[in-house]
């Protein structure tokens, strides 16, 4: 496939990925009173996360990445997140402390990048990052679909999400130890 027909795909999953949080989050904040809302949520945000899938099975199979893809798959993935997260504590699904934690991190992680950029250095989405997607989706998912029996203190969205917390802690310790090396271009 072309590189521009590629990149134009492969950008559109994450422009996709960015419009889809704007349902999600109006969604989310109409469950406590508009019955199934939540259930729709979840549906919309499952697209959403496939699309993140999907774009990165595409570039992988079609050799293609630009520097703009980059940037707007972790920008997108970042917005959908924090988005869905934090309308969850505004209708008390979701821990402030936690998704104050996840989304510090997705801030100062995105400034990394930028702050990286400017000496030319394009910083690729690692393990830990690529975990801590998933952990939290599946976090947000189950605060969606909230199981109502406590497991001990707290409910199984209410663990997951610490998990998350905890995984997203570990994923910014894997950039900012690079962190000097990355500022000066000499490591990705």
């Amino acid at each position: 496939m072309r590189h521009r027909h590629a990149a134009s795909v492969l950008n559109g999953l994450s422009l996709a990925r960015i419009v889809l949080g704007v349902p999600i989050i109006a969604l989310i904040l109409l469950g406590p009173t508009v019955r199934y809302c939540y259930a729709a949520a979840a549906a919309v945000f499952t697209v959403a996360a496939a699309t993140d899938f999907l774009d990165g099975y595409l570039a992988r199979r079609w050799h293609s990445t630009s520097d703009l893809g980059v940037f707007l798959d972790t920008t997108a993935d970042k917005m959908l997140v924090s988005g869905a997260l934090i309308a969850l504590v505004a209708v008390g699904r979701a821990s402030s402390w936690a998704v104050a934690v996840i989304v510090w991190r997705e801030l100062a992680v995105l400034g990394l990048k930028a702050a990286a950029a400017t000496n030319g250095t394009v910083i690729y989405p690692s393990f830990w990052g690529k975990l801590k997607f998933n952990v939290q989706f599946v976090a947000i998912i189950l605060a969606l679909f909230r199981y109502h029996h406590r497991i001990g203190p707290m409910y199984l969205d209410q663990w997951a999400l610490a998990v998350a917390a905890v995984v997203t802690v570990l994923s910014a310790w894997s950039y900012f130890t690079r962190l000097p090396a990355l500022l000066k271009g000499t490591s990705q």
